[in-house]
């Protein structure tokens, strides 16, 4: 087990000490009634905690700061040597206690670099000649020869001497999908080889690689941050002349020292002590309810005056990994058959795509196969036996070689262009029968995570991000971003970072590795840790730990409401010891009398402040069951299959004779009528009237029946004219009108699901 840190150690110390020497005192008074001996108690209760104010004073007068411990210092001192040692202990009590629960909420989780330097390779193995040792990576020059074998972190940056290598390259760029590098490209160290071994070429040493610089920037970054100013410190440069001053006066006009004591004791800055870490402690603990670890007072209050907010873009405003987005056809060809040859031969590979093309499989319920006699060209595809079929997915060059593409394939590989997304060719007994497109996507979330930080008071949302600037232009445009900032390294991350802080407060957002220095840069790190990215976690001052972007603006919201709180503590509980000092000035209140005020004080600014650990007051309503609501979106998802299939319809009918078209157009009727128009009547008759009550009057669901209306009218559309198709009669116009129909179903469709599901969060939070 770690010790306990020296200064923590000697704070529960010193609270031990003031708490004993003041219930002993007490005991021995009401027991004996020695009076002496009472005193002696509880000097040596107060007299510890002076001398440990005296260090923490110099120390802070050293650093140029003054803040409250000066007023407490003051106020039991003064009970000391005017013969007041019982005053002197119960402050000694309320200061030790306070400053020991401001150091349990503003202390900082250790910001740990280990995952960081642990991932860094130890070994790289050199090749010189027809030898290949193995040699300690800080022992590699440049232009040395490196093997990096499959799976193997690349431990410097270098030149490509094979071919080619397919490079994962997440914890640099944020990219999830595999990059291919051919020779002569740059590699950097910190990438892993997600396919074959490769050669490659030291270009630097160890320490002067990319992923030895992302360690260095995290540690800069955290060391360069100023440390936080406490909220009392602030009042604290106001409240000790008031309080001297009213002091000296009250000793002067009245000749008594005991009235100027008095003054200082009922003046004890408690209040300041306590109403900001008791606030901080209660906004932190209600945001742990929700999923969100906040590192200590300071982050939350840093966290309550953000301005902007900075996005990084894989893995936070979307899901982080490759996706099943469409499956292209060739004419007469089924998507499923395609999908479940591909993933049953997939099941071979290793690979992050082959994992994704499987999963979309298994998502479907298809039946896989084992495949046999599997070979795998690394970073192209692979090939073997399924069904005693020979089934070849990878790259178009590597299914088909380099011939032209048909037009069904020509369009998939445009699509896929346009996309962002890859595409893995399927072929069967050589026959080329489709193409899998596969994509990051975005977070359902992620449009209603960015209004509520707007709603919440952010001026100024940014994505930065490794991506490329045309897949990230898609999502910024999509989320309505201010700016969008793409192909950043991690260092350029910093660099927009910082100028955002040189005008307002800053908040980064990030997942990964490449985003651990930007997030340790920022006034306030946020890091999405649900899928345990250690790194950015450990350099984030807040980490979510549920797999929500909405616990963003949540986490916001939380600290504004816990930082007002604790400005309101503090203001009522100055005003208070303001009436107390007067009383006291004026003879009212003797030393104890005005101490135990001030703990009456001090008890009702507790009070007030833990009002942090609710969400606040608002008319109350019933609330959807989160698991009602899942099950809603699972029907959602279920419908999924049908849509994908409706614009699959509409792509072959580009291109289908009439018998086909036919065909087709009664299929995607059929589908519309039974499964879309079904569930949109289920939803109108059965789930709005459930759903209804648990809604704000804001939140009616009348537009979102009016389109069921619209999906319902198309659909009565598509099946009239499914009824009366006739193949003689099917021209390319009738099919166009068959395509919009359809198209504007699926298209329609997708956006009402999405606002449902809006409305179904919404009825579950109330």
């Amino acid at each position: 087990m770690l010790a306990m840190p020296t200064g923590r150690f000697i704070k529960r110390l010193l609270f031990i000490i003031a708490v004993t020497g003041l219930a002993a005192g007490v005991v021995v008074w009401l027991h004996s009634g020695d009076v002496a001996w009472a005193h002696r108690l509880w000097t040596l209760a107060t007299a510890p905690v002076i001398a440990g104010l005296a260090v923490s004073m110099v120390r802070d007068l050293l650093a140029g700061r003054l803040g409250v411990d000066a007023v407490a210092f003051v106020s039991m001192s003064a009970a000391l040597i005017l013969g007041e040692p019982l005053a002197g202990a119960v402050v000694a009590v309320m200061y030790a206690g306070g400053n020991l629960l401001e150091d349990f909420a503003v202390a900082r989780a250790e910001r740990d670099l280990r995952s960081l330097v642990d991932r860094a390779p130890r070994i790289a193995h050199r090749r010189k000649g027809t030898l290949i040792e193995d040699v300690p990576v800080d022992d590699v020059a440049i232009s040395d020869t490196i093997i990096v074998r499959a799976g193997e972190v690349i431990p410097v940056d270098g030149t490509l001497l094979s071919s080619e290598a397919t490079l994962d390259e997440a914890a640099l760029t944020g990219e999830p999908i595999p990059v291919v590098r051919a020779r002569g490209d740059g590699v950097r160290s910190g990438s892993i080889n997600a396919g074959a071994s490769f050669e490659m070429r030291a270009s630097a040493r160890a320490g002067e690689s990319t992923y030895a610089g992302i360690v260095r920037l995290v540690t800069a970054a955290q060391t360069a941050k100023a440390p936080f100013i406490r909220l009392a410190d602030r009042f604290a440069l106001v409240l000790l002349p008031v309080t001297l001053v009213i002091a000296a006066a009250a000793w002067q006009l009245s000749g008594d020292p005991i009235r100027g004591l008095a003054v200082l004791v009922a003046s004890t800055p408690c209040p300041l002590i306590l109403a900001a870490p008791v606030a901080f402690i209660a906004g932190v603990s209600q945001a742990a309810r929700l999923g969100i670890l906040i590192k200590g007072g300071g982050a939350l209050e840093a966290l309550a005056r953000t301005h902007t907010v900075m996005f990084d873009k894989t893995g936070t405003l979307t899901v982080g990994g490759a996706r099943l987005v469409a499956i292209e056809t060739a004419p007469g060809e089924k998507p499923d058959e395609i999908l479940r040859l591909a993933a049953s031969l997939e099941q071979a590979s290793q690979h992050v795509v082959a994992a994704a093309i499987v999963s979309a499989a298994s998502a479907r319920g298809l039946s896989l196969d084992v495949p046999d006699i599997v070979h795998e060209s690394s970073g192209a595809g692979l090939e073997g036996t399924v069904d005693g079929k020979l089934v070849k997915a990878g790259s178009y060059q590597f299914v088909w070689g380099a011939g032209r593409p048909e037009r069904w394939a020509a369009r998939a590989l445009r699509r896929a262009s346009w996309r962002s997304a890859l595409s893995v060719f399927v072929s069967v007994d050589g026959r080329l029968t489709g193409a899998i497109l596969l994509a990051d996507e975005l977070r359902r979330e992620s449009p209603r995570a960015v209004q509520a930080l707007r709603e919440a008071g952010i001026r100024r949302i940014v994505m930065v991000t490794g991506d490329r600037s045309d897949s990230a232009e898609i999502i910024a445009a999509a989320l309505d971003m201010d700016a969008v900032l793409a192909d950043r390294e991690p260092s350029d991350k910093v660099e927009a970072v910082a100028f955002e802080q040189r005008q307002n407060p800053t908040l980064m957002v990030g997942d990964g590795i490449n985003d651990a220095p930007a997030l340790a840069a920022a006034d306030v790190g946020i890091a999405m840790g649900a899928r345990g990215a250690t790194a950015s976690s450990d350099a984030a001052d807040v980490v979510v730990l549920v797999d929500r972007l909405d616990r963003v603006p949540q986490a916001i919201i939380i600290a504004r409401r816990a930082r007002r709180i604790a400005l309101q503590s503090i203001v009522a509980g100055l005003a208070l010891s303001g009436v107390a000092m007067i009383a006291a000035a004026f003879g009212y209140l003797t030393p104890v009398a005005g101490a135990l005020t001030q703990e009456a004080i001090d008890v009702a600014v507790i009070l007030n402040a833990l009002r942090a650990l609710t969400p606040g007051w608002r008319p109350h309503h019933a609330t959807l069951q989160p698991s009602a609501a899942k099950a809603l979106q699972q029907e959602h998802v279920e419908l999924e299959i049908t849509l994908d299939r409706l614009r699959e319809i509409a792509d072959a009918l580009d291109d289908a004779a009439p018998e086909l078209a036919e065909a087709l157009i009664r299929e995607a009727s059929s589908l519309v009528t039974t499964k879309i128009a079904d569930h949109e009547r289920a939803d109108e008759g059965l789930i709005y009237p459930k759903v209804a009550k648990y809604l704000h009057e804001e939140y009616g669901l009348s537009a979102m029946s009016r389109a069921h209306r619209e999906i319902l009218h198309s659909s009565r559309l598509l099946a009239r004219l499914a009824k009366e198709l006739k193949v003689e009669e099917t021209d390319r116009y009738l099919i166009r009108d068959a395509q919009r129909i359809i198209e504007s179903i699926e298209a329609l469709v997708r956006i009402h699901n999405a606002q449902e599901e809006d409305i179904y969060e919404h009825a579950v939070t109330g």
